[in-house]
């Protein structure tokens, strides 16, 4: 009976902590809440709260020539978006179609997407969450799906996005 007991905590524990990447963490910075942090190198997205604090979520980012830094907003709340690669993407990997529709196994967009004013980037889901935590899209922002889920929940239209070395 007491095996049966730790096991089941065991399972109960290791499902939490695979569920999701995030934590509340202190947050200093001055900036306003509601704000979406990107810190690159640290390949963390903070949503800042507004009270000292901030949810961290840990991110896949650019690879090395393929980063951005700078401000955008929110442009778009997408629900299993489908996604057409872009040129440069397409350029790259030849094969691949012209559009993979949302929901599908190898759509890189995952359950949710949250479109950027600037270029053609998002903060988006990913099929491959063993790419969390690297360097490895084109510039978007990968996120387990289960944190894109909450912070597609959390943001709006309009949110102020800040992407920093």
């Amino acid at each position: 009976m007491v095996g049966r007991i730790v096991i089941a905590w065991v399972a109960v524990i290791l499902a939490a902590t695979a569920a999701s990447a995030r934590e509340v963490v202190p947050f200093r910075d001055r900036i306003s809440p509601g704000t979406i942090v990107i810190k690159t190198g640290e390949r963390r997205l903070y949503y800042v709260r507004g009270d000292g604090t901030a949810l961290r979520y840990r991110v896949a980012v650019g690879k090395p020539g393929k980063q951005w830094f700078g401000e955008a907003r929110i442009d778009g709340k997408y629900v299993r978006p489908a996604w057409a690669p872009p040129a440069e993407v397409k350029r790259d990997n030849p094969r691949l179609p012209d559009v993979i529709p949302g929901g599908a196994p190898n759509n890189p967009m995952g359950a949710r997407a949250l479109t950027l004013d600037l270029d053609e980037y998002a903060i988006h889901g990913t099929n491959r969450p063993g790419s969390i935590g690297t360097y490895a899209s084109y510039g978007c922002i990968r996120m387990l799906n289960e944190d894109i889920v909450d912070l597609y929940d959390r943001v709006r239209v309009g949110t102020r996005v800040m992407v920093v070395p």
